[in-house]
């Protein structure tokens, strides 16, 4: 029987119902506005996985301390924030199923929200002297920025080779799980080595994820994410960079010309998402996150065996494997 997510979680359900009560109180504001969007925003909180992963990468390394609590929170803070402006960036009026808090309040209140998330984060950690956890989660965010940009430079000229890509998820989806393993571990009073090495892991885990998310614009399960949004999106992926390089000089730049011009019509878009089915872009894909995954569970191994650990790599499997 396939593991839920509770089951995983079973090691730190009582630290996780502890942390949602502190994250809480942490967003109460005095203004009314402000507090009437915060408890929108702790409502719509999706699967809980990012604080997950510091309870578990703490767990794993020592003991979970105070500072655990603070380095989850400070995660949840500075990525909402940046959750928040990305949805005014990309005008987009949901998230996870909920309107987006700029479909609701408009673009200018949504930007100081996020300003006021990340300030709040940053106190966080400075009241309280946390300075190695606001490094790493700090490092993560300008990582995440500098992958976003750097895709959206490429993605005007399409020509994304797959160590570009690699550079791009590294930075925009692997480092913040990473930065939540080795907030973990940093938490727990653990060693710069065992910090680096949780950090290892957690990247690599981010990678896997991100070309599993990759697969699904391609339709191979039934899944949340509307089939091909990448191609109209113009964002070239791994399956797809494949097939290109294994294509012919002619059906390259056939491919190319249908992305780039005819991204919003759902025939073309069909025909590219045939064309990567057809060259084996899918299964090289596949053998490339199976590769991240086997390399970070092999990381995870050199920890010392406990619940923790083994949950740990319940969840690496969980998100690997899910179907959305």
């Amino acid at each position: 029987m396939a593991l839920t997510l509770k089951d995983i979680k079973s090691p730190v359900a009582s630290e996780m119902d502890e942390f949602e009560k502190k994250f809480r109180s942490s967003m109460k504001t005095k203004v009314l506005l402000l507090d009437k969007i915060m408890t929108y925003i702790v409502k719509r909180k999706g699967k809980q996985m990012r604080p997950m992963f510091v309870f578990l990468s703490a767990g794993t390394c020592g003991p979970i301390e105070e500072a655990t609590y603070r380095g989850a929170s400070l995660i949840e803070l500075l990525h909402t924030a940046t959750l928040v402006h990305d949805d005014v960036v990309d005008d987009a009026n949901y998230r996870r199923g909920f309107f987006s808090i700029n479909a609701l309040w408009k673009n200018k209140i949504a930007v100081l929200v996020g300003d006021y998330l990340l300030s709040r984060g940053l106190l966080l950690s400075v009241d309280n002297g946390d300075f190695e956890l606001l490094k790493i989660v700090s490092t993560a965010v300008k990582e995440m920025s500098e992958g976003e940009l750097l895709q959206m430079e490429k993605a005007r000229h399409l020509d994304i080779t797959e160590e570009v890509y690699y550079d791009i998820i590294r930075q925009k989806t692997a480092s913040l799980i990473a930065s939540c393993c080795a907030v973990g571990a940093s938490s727990s009073g653990s060693s710069n080595g065992e910090v680096e090495k949780m950090r290892l892991f957690g990247e690599k885990v981010g990678m896997a994820f991100q070309i599993k998310d990759d697969l699904f614009d391609y339709g191979d399960e039934e899944i949340g994410k509307p089939l091909g949004i990448d191609i109209k999106e113009k964002k070239m992926t791994l399956p797809l960079i494949k097939a290109l390089q294994l294509a012919s000089w002619t059906e390259k730049r056939r491919i190319i010309s249908i992305i780039r011009n005819h991204s919003e019509n759902k025939k073309k878009v069909k025909e590219v998402i045939d064309f990567v089915k057809k060259s084996g872009g899918l299964e090289y894909a596949k053998e490339v996150m199976k590769k991240y995954y086997d390399e970070a569970m092999e990381v995870l191994g050199s920890f010392k065996e406990s619940e923790y650990r083994t949950s740990l790599g319940q969840l690496v499997q969980f998100t690997i494997e899910r179907t959305k």
